[in-house]
């Protein structure tokens, strides 16, 4: 199992940190480990939730967001 850290993750994602932690305080990122107070990610959730974000239009996107009008990145 490939465990990477939080800054580990967010170069794979091309995503900050921070919008990292908003998508897990949000419940709308990509799956997560914790062990103590470390956040792990691994590699096959974000790969996965890459997948899950990925859609032919803009329209397409907009309708499976969680909650239109606030968006996290």
């Amino acid at each position: 199992m490939d465990l990477l850290t939080q800054p580990q993750a967010a170069e794979l994602t091309r995503l900050s940190g921070r919008t990292l932690e908003r998508h897990r305080l949000a419940g709308t990122g990509p799956k997560f480990v914790r062990l103590g107070r470390r956040v792990l990610y691994r590699r096959d959730d974000l790969e996965q939730w890459l997948i899950e974000c990925t859609y032919r239009s803009t329209s397409e996107a907009d309708a499976a967001r969680p909650h239109a009008g606030s968006p996290l990145v």
